[in-house]
Formats: structure tokens, sequence, C-alpha cells
């Protein structure tokens, strides 16, 4: 076998829209250099996150506006270069828009197909098997980011009431972080506990900010999945911001899940994924700076 000496992250998708006759279709790309049809990917760029990565090279080779959904199985293997590796991760993606893109040196054509036949022209076996987990995924209806509230400072430091600890600098600087990326969900909503804190982590997406007590820190693991699903039923994209004494027992709720562990930490969160009113998928979501 041979020796592997450096690897290469890459993020993409499986970009995702319906025709007119109500056919699932995904889109290829072409690469002339390589004379190969591919899944739309590429280069994390320095310090870059790497949903940002995959919606940004989307767009970039497909001229695709992609919503990202659930994390699809990550790929990695040997690149032309010796002792080069890369790893791919994957999302399914919703498009939302899209244009003809011009051809160049690097994409020669982007083209919908049914996401059946996909495997008929991919050119590689690892792609051909993201598409195989992309169609064993329920159609999903709805999304909900459950995030933790960022850093406030100490309990003890502060002399007020609890309720009205405001984030501290470092929780600012994490908010803005952790709103960059709910933003690529494209929320419709924003759900926040009481907490002063919880509502200031989610105020950077700039959407009128629903208060819920049922996802505050004393409230009842049960009553808080029922809540939250609730609001999955609403379809589209909702962001909630709870506490982390309650989120692990809320999501073993609601996933029926308790040999996972659900720790969060503050600044973070979990994309849950829904299909008419089922969960259909799960993954942690993290800015760069909380790794």
């Amino acid at each position: 076998m041979a020796e592997v000496n450096s690897l290469v992250r890459a993020a993409g998708g499986v970009v995702w829209r319906r025709s007119g006759a109500g056919v699932t279709e995904i889109v290829l790309v072409h690469r002339p250099r390589y004379n190969d049809w591919s899944l739309p990917k590429g280069k994390l760029d320095p310090g870059e996150h790497e949903l940002t990565a995959a919606v940004r090279e989307v767009f970039e080779e497909t001229s695709v506006e992609a919503v990202p959904q659930v994390r699809l199985p990550s790929v990695r293997y040997l690149t032309g270069e010796p002792g080069v590796e890369k790893s791919v991760d994957f999302w399914s993606m919703r498009a939302v828009a899209w244009a003809p893109r011009p051809a160049d040196h690097e994409i020669e054509e982007a083209r919908w197909v049914p996401a059946t036949e996909a495997h008929t022209m991919l050119s590689y076996a690892h792609d051909r098997g993201v598409v195989r987990a992309f169609l064993d995924v329920p159609p999903v209806t709805s999304v909900v980011a459950l995030v933790r509230h960022a850093k406030a400072g100490k309990r003890k430091e502060w002399s007020g009431p609890d309720a009205e600890r405001p984030l501290e600098t470092a929780g600012e600087r994490d908010a803005r972080a952790l709103s960059g990326l709910l933003t690529l969900l494209r929320p419709d909503r924003v759900v926040s506990a009481t907490p002063v804190r919880c509502r200031q982590t989610v105020e950077p997406l700039g959407l009128p900010v629903a208060i819920e007590p049922a996802f505050d820190e004393d409230a009842e693991p049960g009553p808080a999945a029922e809540a939250l699903a609730a609001w999955a039923r609403r379809g589209g994209t909702t962001v909630i911001c709870s506490q982390g004494k309650l989120m692990p027992p809320m999501l073993k709720a609601l996933t029926g899940r308790a040999d996972v562990n659900f720790h969060t930490r503050k600044g973070a969160g979990w994309v849950l994924c829904f299909s008419e009113g089922r969960l259909a998928g799960r993954d942690r979501l993290a800015p760069v700076t909380l790794r």
C-alpha cells in the first residue's frame, strides 16, 4: 500500500431539485481535465468550515444556490499525486436557485440528471456510493437547528438575576461564527429559551426571536422534545437556542437513543432533519473556533 504523507480536505454535495414531472434530479459536473463525471466538490480554504466550503464549491462548480440538509457519508481516496490522499465531506442539498453555468477549463458542463440514473454517468465508485446513501434518505420536509447558547461568563460572578446574564466577549464572537453557519441553512424562524444569553446567541441571524420557555434549562425533556417536534411540523427551517443541561435529555427523548452522547459545547449545536414529522438525520454543528 502506498504511504500517505498528506491529506487534502474537501467538501461538496448531492444537490437535488424536483423536475416539472416530479422526478428528483441531481446535478453532476464534467471536468475536462480528467474527462470524468463527478459530484460537485472542492478543497477547503485555510480555516474554512467544511459546510461553508461545501455550499461555496457547489455554487462555483454548478451556479446552483443550495441549502445543506442531511450529512451524507464522507469518502477518502488516493489522488493521482504520490502520497496525497483526499477526504471529502458531503451533504444532501436542496437547490433554491440555479442558472446555466458557462463552461471553463475546470467545469465543462453541469447537468441535471434523474437521481436514480446518476450511477450510469458517475465515473467513480465512491461518488456512486454517496448517491446511494442520498437515495436511502427519506425526503426532507423540515430542518431544526438546535443550538446551545454561547459563553456568558460564570454564574457566581454575575450579581443580577441569572436569566439576565449576557454573553461575554468570547461568547459574542462564537455567536457570530455560529450565525455564519446557521445562515447557510436559510432559517425561516428563530426560537429562544427565556434567558438573555440564549436570545443574544441567535440575534445575529437578524430574524425576529420567539421566546419559548419549553426550552429553558429547568424544563422537562419530554415536553421539550414535543415542542421541538411541533416547530419542525411547521416546515421550513427553524433555529432553536436552548441550554446545556436540557439539550442531552431532550435529544435522547426526541431520538429514542439513550446510547448517544448528546453533550453540546456552548456556541455549538445539532442539525436535525425531519421527513413528514419523523427524524431522518442528525449531525453536530460547531464553528471552527470551537474545535
